[in-house]
Order: C-alpha cells, then structure tokens, then sequence
C-alpha cells in the first residue's frame, strides 16, 4: 500500500495541571475509518519522546507503518524525572480515549485503535492495554513485564542488576521495586494477564540482557494460561533495540501484519481472530501452555 502520509503535529491530547502538555503526532494514510496505532516510545521512562523510534530504526518509521495502512498516534508522557507511576500509564490511557474521541475529525476508526510500545513503551502499552484502555491489539518490542523479577533475570542473563534508589525501575516507582512490593505487582503487566486481554504479539531478542527474554516468556506464559490470544517471537543473535538483528524489516513487517490482520478481523466482526499467515516466511511453532511461541526467524 502506498500514498501520502498526512502529518499533524503537536496535537494537544492532554494536560495535568502542573506540567506541561501532553501531545502526540499523527501520520495518517489516505482513506477513511483508518485502524489506528497508538505508538509509546521507549527510554527507561525517563528519557525520549514521540520522534524518537528505536534508535536502530529509519526517521520514517511511523510513516513506513502508515504506509501499510495504520495510522500512528507517536505520543508523549510524563518521564519519570516529572512524575511516578501511575502517571504514565494515565498518559496513555488518556491518548487512548483522545483518539477514540477525535477520530472521526481525522479519518480514523475509533473502534479499532491498537497500542504499541518498545522497551519502557513496550512496558506501558501492555499495561495499558491488560488494565482497561480499550485498544483491540497491542504489540510489546523488548518489554519489562515483571519489575519484581528484573534483577534476578539480568543476572541470569549476564547482565548487572541495579538494586539502588537511582535505578530506572527506582525512578518509576519512586524507590526500588523490593522496597515497594505491591506497587511493583500492580505495575507489572504479568500481574494483570487474564482471559479478557486483547491479542498481543511479544518480540524480544532472543540475548538481550539489558532487559532479558525471560520477561516476555514469563507474560506469555501467563497470558497463555489465562487462555489470551498470544503470540511471543524471539529473534536469535537480537539483543535490546534489535541490536544483532538480521533482519530488521522482517520484524516491523510481522509487528505490521499482525495488527493489520486484527483490524481486517474487527472490521469483519470476528474479534480476537489470530494472524494465521507468516509474513516472515515459514518458522519453527510450539506451544507454551495456550501460548504460541514462534520463531519464524530461524
């Protein structure tokens, strides 16, 4: 699908009384009731914003997702260095229900609206879409889905866990997530896994260790058992932010083709229905619990 991409920026989604605004930029392809994809940038929750796509990734990321027929919302949220959690999460929810409010003003479907995050974003969509935004999908890149269990799952990994005060997750929650135990529960995307959970696709690099495999296995396993559409991808060599990836256009592709097949699937009235081609080519199936775990990439 090709065409021009419709750029508004600096759309005014939000405000808190006592920060500052929160915007998000939409790229839009030509069409009307176009899905749309409600994109959260990654960055440890304190650094980054909406034009900042995965550091390995083209400047035309969103476009080239618009390009395929999904609209993009790229938003911004309150970092932690501006507030704690739940702040964020509230950020995009509240993107979320601006979208679902304004769409018709902009050629957008308000009943198909998906979320998709990397890294700290990846984190954020998930738990925005397990607690109650109504996205239809989400896509996670490389996300941290058990706060509780990061340390014991860097070291695992060969990585170095950051048990202090200063830690990404520390800054998030406000101190380090031992010392605060349920809200690090509550802010964890596995604690909230259930049977009413929306599709999701998981990717992760198979040897990441800055934020490890382990987190996404852990979630699908659980969404699995909950008996949640669910698909989990490992990317062999990839470490975070697809650094050792082969292919990189293969991975935004099968991200892509999911959600456009869970749109084709809700504009069908067949809700929750699970992509069932391979937009990578073929790939090795199993089955973890109720949870698809595929690796087309081997």
């Amino acid at each position: 699908m090709t065409g021009t991409i419709r750029r508004v920026p600096d759309i005014r989604y939000g405000e808190v009384l006592g920060y500052r605004p929160l915007e998000l930029d939409l790229y839009v392809p030509a069409g009307s009731e176009v899905p749309v994809v409600v994109y959260v940038h990654g960055g440890g929750w304190q650094r980054g914003s909406r034009r900042d796509p995965p550091p390995l990734l083209a400047a035309d990321f969103y476009d080239q997702i618009a390009a395929q027929g999904l609209a993009v919302a790229a938003i911004d949220y309150r970092l932690s260095g501006e507030a704690r959690f739940p702040a964020p999460l509230e950020d995009v929810r509240t993107a979320v229900d601006w979208i679902r409010d304004h769409a018709a003003g902009y050629g957008l479907d308000p009943g198909r609206v998906f979320l998709w995050g990397d890294s700290a974003g990846g984190h954020l969509a998930l738990l925005a879409a397990l607690t109650g935004a109504t996205a239809r999908a989400a896509v996670a890149w490389f996300p941290v889905t058990d706060l509780a269990g990061m340390p014991s799952d860097l070291a695992d990994a060969g990585g170095v866990p950051d048990l202090g005060p200063d830690s990404r997750e520390a800054r998030l929650l406000g101190a380090p997530a031992s010392a605060v135990p349920d809200l690090a529960r509550e802010a964890s995307p596995v604690t909230h896994a259930s049977a009413a959970a929306p599709p999701i696709l998981l990717m992760h690099g198979a040897v990441d260790n800055m934020v490890p495999p382990a987190q996404s296995i852990r979630l699908a396993e659980a969404l699995g058992r909950a008996g949640a559409t669910v698909e989990l991808e490992l990317v062999p060599g990839a470490t975070h932010l697809w650094k050792g990836a082969s292919d990189l256009a293969a991975i935004i592709a099968r991200s892509v083709e999911f959600l456009r097949a869970q749109a084709l699937a809700q504009a069908d009235g067949v809700a929750g229905a699970e992509f069932a081609g391979d937009a990578l080519g073929g790939g090795a199936h199993g089955e973890a619990e109720a949870a698809r775990l595929r690796d087309p990439f081997r």
